[in-house]
């Protein structure tokens, strides 16, 4: 007989993680369904339109992903076959990893954009734009090859008893696979993230660095008893840095659940709560902080209770 997980019964932990996947999947479609519009319309799109579009995608995909987990996790959907199985671990896997990518394009452009004249960026301004569709590319197929082991590892949880499956849902095991690949795998993912993390941290550093030397130069312009206007620019600079600050917590955090919980309580139902919250929380955060500092959506929300 399996080992499953008996949580079906807790309804405010599955509550709560169906409400922040909602939340999520409706503030992510809306950000999306804007920067479409905003193309269809012959709009002219800003320089981090296309990154924060892609994001915003990923992020949905995502989400849908885990509503599929967190559905099979609280109430088993008996996926016999283990063709869904495979495809949605495997979305999930490979929207996690892109969003990493995408998060720290998206900090390494802003930080271009904002680079002074006599900077050594100055010459990326015009070929980042260029360039970054080829980068994109490059970055998805790495990811889905690299996460291809899932394709072939995930399958429906068998009837038979076996201490090596891993259990992923109710109905969805992870095999086993060679050692060597295993640490090959393991290394190129910790490698990609830490790499990407540590760009962020780079470009976010210097930014902030930029913002600083930006506010003492035009220091003396303003009066000691007025605070200076904060220009578009520089408060998307700012969500962009409190987006890679988020990010970053969160990803320690779901280390932290993802190794250190999961062997305090290997089957404890808070575990896969505190987990599924903390995984899905970037994802949720993301399009109402990008929102926030789009000067058109606010218009054209504001123009509708006008109306």
């Amino acid at each position: 007989m399996n080992k499953k997980r008996k949580i079906s019964r807790y309804t405010d932990i599955r509550n709560t993680v169906f409400f922040e996947i909602t939340i999520g999947i409706t503030a992510n479609t809306i950000l999306l369904l804007f920067h479409i519009l905003t193309f269809l319309l012959k709009h002219r799109p800003k320089p981090l339109d296309l990154p924060i579009g892609q994001l915003t995608l990923i992020h949905l995909v995502l989400l849908v992903a885990m509503g599929f987990i967190a559905k099979d996790t609280f109430e088993s959907q008996g996926w016999k076959d283990g063709l869904m199985c495979k495809v949605v671990i495997y979305l999930q896997r490979l929207m996690r990893a892109l969003s990493i990518c995408t998060t720290c394009l998206l900090s390494i452009l802003q930080a271009i954009m904002l680079s002074p004249r006599n900077s050594c960026l100055e010459k990326f301004k015009h070929k980042s734009t260029h360039y970054y569709p080829y980068c994109l590319v490059f970055l998805w197929i790495f990811n889905m090859l690299l996460n291809g082991r899932f394709l072939v590892s995930i399958g429906a949880t068998p009837n038979v008893t076996s201490h090596s499956l891993i259990f992923v849902t109710e109905s969805c095991s992870q095999w086993p696979i060679n050692h060597l690949f295993r640490y090959i795998f393991f290394a190129l993912v910790n490698i990609q993230d830490i790499s990407f993390i540590g760009l962020m941290a780079l470009s976010s550093g210097y930014i902030v660095s930029l913002l600083c030397r930006h506010k003492r130069r035009f220091q003396h312009l303003h009066s000691t008893s007025h605070s200076p206007q904060v220009s578009p620019e520089e408060r998307a600079t700012r969500t962009i840095l409190l987006l890679m600050s988020i990010f970053t917590l969160m990803y320690f955090l779901d280390c932290v659940t993802f190794s250190l919980l999961a062997i305090l309580w290997k089957n404890d139902p808070v575990h896969h709560f505190v987990q599924m919250l903390v995984g899905n929380a970037y994802a949720t955060i993301c399009p109402f902080l990008l929102m926030s500092t789009e000067k058109r959506i606010i218009q054209c929300l504001t123009s509708k209770w006008k109306i």
